[in-house]
């Protein structure tokens, strides 16, 4: 018996001893919902009414944005939640938790807050990006996706995607696509000038994708069952066949919430266990490159700075920064 413990304890310092640990980390204000970065600085959406602004590489806190705060259903007054941040040029775009369940979006830019769309407009928006300095991409939780234009403050154009609850989108480098993933596992990739549908990626995933990334003609998906999948479609000409793209996938032996692919391609980092281990491989070869611990709670968000380092954001106030060696 006493030897079996041994080996046990053996074999846990081991395994522990592969993990690879933070090299760096940020302290933000609350829980962390989304991030960004722009030209050396870290923008991270919290539930604590903020987006901290770091020094990407000092981790240094330089700035916090703070959002007004909301009245919950009994009248008391709460932080309101940051769901997602993007910078564009001089401005931030900033979604928030708004009075009665609603969302809303400010536009923060040169000192100043102003609120672009509020409650009264009754979205339940849940991811924005910026498709350019005067437009907004808008995900919604009843997977609609619509162009908004910020100067005008008016809706270019909506898509009703699917009529499955949306999980997330992700623009390719060019901006001109949109991957759009939802609970059917499916993938659709949208134009970004009107909204029309270029191609659907399927029988991959089978429930819901929570996240999704898009670099340099991979796409790689976080599935609630328990896959990675990833996507090669650098193919030229896409129709709707999924003859014009190539997949497989991985298994994980925990729901993957979050997967990030680095600038090339070439590797995909993504929530690997239920002790919030991250895991990163090439995209090629499939090969394992590390394992990576430290993270406390459940991941929101995986993100490349570029080939060799990557962030990792969780319901924690904590953001790690790794090194694949």
């Amino acid at each position: 018996m006493k030897s079996i413990i041994l080996i046990l304890i053996f074999l846990s310092s081991l395994f522990s001893s592969s993990l690879n640990q933070p090299a760096l980390q940020y302290k933000a204000s609350g829980s962390v919902t989304d991030m960004t970065i722009n030209k050396g600085k870290l923008y991270v959406a919290t539930n604590a009414s903020s987006v901290d602004i770091f020094d990407l590489k000092t981790a240094k806190k330089l700035e916090s944005i703070l959002v007004p705060r909301i009245k919950d259903f009994m009248g008391d007054i709460i932080d309101s939640k940051v769901y997602s941040v993007d910078v564009q040029g001089d401005k931030i775009a900033i979604l928030s938790q708004a009075n009665k369940g609603f969302r809303r979006i400010h536009i923060y830019q040169r000192g100043k807050l102003d609120l672009l769309i509020s409650n009264k407009d009754e979205l339940y928006t849940s991811k924005l990006r910026f498709l350019n300095e005067n437009t907004l991409i808008l995900g919604l939780l009843g997977n609609e996706i619509i162009s908004y234009d910020i100067s005008k403050r008016k809706i270019n154009w909506t898509v009703q995607v699917s009529h499955s609850k949306f999980s997330d989108f992700v623009l390719n480098e060019n901006k001109d696509e949109i991957v759009v993933a939802d609970e059917s596992g499916d993938l659709k990739i949208l134009s970004t000038n009107k909204g029309s549908l270029i191609d659907t990626l399927s029988d991959q995933n089978l429930d819901n994708v929570f996240q999704v990334d898009y670099k340099n003609g991979i796409i790689a998906t976080a599935g609630q069952d328990r896959r990675v999948v990833v996507y090669d479609i650098h193919q030229p000409e896409r129709g709707t066949s999924k003859e014009n793209f190539s997949a497989y996938y991985k298994k994980a032996p925990f729901l993957i919430y979050s997967v990030g692919l680095s600038p090339s391609g070439n590797k995909v980092a993504y929530a690997s266990d239920e002790d919030n281990n991250v895991r990163v491989f090439n995209t090629k070869t499939k090969e394992t490159l590390g394992d990576f611990t430290g993270n406390k709670m459940t991941l929101s968000k995986i993100l490349f700075l570029d080939e060799e380092r990557f962030l990792v954001a969780s319901d924690d106030k904590v953001i790690n920064l790794f090194q694949v060696k």
